[in-house]
């Protein structure tokens, strides 16, 4: 069966072969170059000209008619004036498609080739200049006024009583810091941040100050018992022990660097320490309906972008550079599962920037609910209190030690 597939092949391709010669040996005898087209054969490229623009338009309105609800209803205030704007984009880009798309196929179908006519040759047009130019323009204006406008409005200055949520990024999750009784975020500081003392987010207390130098100092006494052995054996290579030597230098700035931190809010005046002990830190973000809340976004390790789509709010999150919005919720985690028949349905916020290998599990849930469910909600999450089990953070450099095997953390 291939055998007879492939003799198929072989004499299909055989016989263009020999059209083909058929053809230049026809021409030949006509007289006629390869380059000559008839009369006929440029009147029917001209109607399948027109022929192919119908069924390109017709396809394009059935493109739009099948998916013409690309986005999910919007769930935000300013999402009712970005899907406006949006929509003006859409219906000035579908004119200026559809005009310039029958402009070009009219044109090929009525000025097809005459040789019993010449085309008109001319350098340059002022008023055709200004006219291409005067409209993209002033559409472009349009857009960018009222653009800024929407953005204006959703990075301006928050209200008085507008709730403040905290976002981290780090690869790959989000974290969520909500201010205490004392509508105060406490001080976060990157040398403070430590995952197993469970202060992901660096914030900063008196007791975590020390319990923070506590740390780092049985770190740089356990790496300096760990240099002293190696270089009594004398059997690691100088490599290892420029290792530890760094090691112990990086421990040392880092020490260094709280101390700075602890010294200059003392010079202040200043206690941000205590403001952060009734923060309340969150894997879940909850936001009450009706309500205008002010996100401020950080990120630990690299540019990250926060979208939550049912909002109509993106803002990337910059590492050493906090970036903000604000944005009032309007329909409630309830009423859009009712809405979409779905009673699984969540808000989220997702990271919208290939941040690294897990970028796809970058996502947090977003909880909209009533004013009275947000606060009972909010009552029960535990405040920040810093702590640490020296053990666990000194346990790999202590099993190190013991088994005779210097520790580079």
């Amino acid at each position: 069966m291939k055998l007879l597939i492939l003799l198929v092949i072989v004499l299909a391709i055989i016989a263009i072969v020999q059209l083909t010669k058929v053809y230049e040996l026809s021409r030949g005898l006509r007289k006629s170059r390869e380059e000559d087209i008839s009369d006929a054969d440029n009147t029917l490229n001209a109607n399948l000209m027109m022929v192919w623009m119908f069924g390109f338009f017709a396809s394009v309105v059935y493109l739009y008619v099948r998916y013409a609800d690309y986005l999910p209803e919007s769930a935000s205030a300013h999402g009712v004036e970005v899907d406006w704007l949006m929509n003006i984009n859409i219906i000035g880009i579908t004119v200026a498609f559809f005009l310039v798309n029958f402009a070009l196929f009219y044109v090929s179908w009525k000025y097809k080739y005459d040789k019993n006519r010449r085309a008109e040759y001319f350098l340059h047009s002022t008023k055709l200049e200004m006219l291409w130019t005067a409209i993209p323009g002033v559409a472009m204006a349009f857009i960018i006024i009222f653009g800024l406008m929407t953005w204006n409005e959703m990075t301006g200055p928050a209200s008085s009583n507008a709730i403040q949520v905290e976002v981290y990024s780090e690869q790959f999750k989000w974290t969520a810091r909500y201010p205490g009784d004392d509508k105060e975020f406490g001080l976060a500081n990157y040398n403070l941040i430590d995952a197993e003392a469970s202060n992901p987010l660096g914030i900063v207390t008196k007791e975590f100050i020390a319990a923070k130098l506590e740390s780092i100092d049985g770190q740089i006494e356990s790496n300096e018992k760990a240099l002293k052995q190696v270089r009594e054996e004398g059997t690691y290579p100088v490599s290892y022990i420029e290792a530890l030597e760094e090691k112990i230098y990086r421990l040392q700035r880092h020490k260094q660097r709280i101390l700075e931190l602890d010294e200059n809010q003392a010079a202040n005046g200043k206690s941000e320490w205590t403001v952060g002990a009734d923060d309340k830190i969150v894997k879940e973000i909850h936001l009450p309906v009706g309500r205008e809340v002010e996100f401020i976004f950080r990120s630990q390790d690299v540019i990250h972008s926060a979208y939550m789509p049912h909002f109509r709010a993106q803002m990337n999150t910059v590492p050493g550079q906090p970036t903000r919005f604000k944005m009032t919720p309007t329909i409630t985690t309830a009423e859009m599962r009712k809405k979409e028949n779905n009673d699984k349905f969540d808000y989220i916020l997702l990271c919208n920037k290939v941040c690294g290998a897990a970028h796809f599990n970058m996502m947090i849930n977003i909880v909209v609910e009533t004013p009275e469910e947000y606060e009972k909600w909010l009552k029960e999450q535990k405040t920040f209190i810093a702590t640490e089990d020296k053990k666990d953070a000194e346990a790999k450099d202590t099993t190190a030690v013991a088994m005779n095997v210097p520790a580079i953390n």
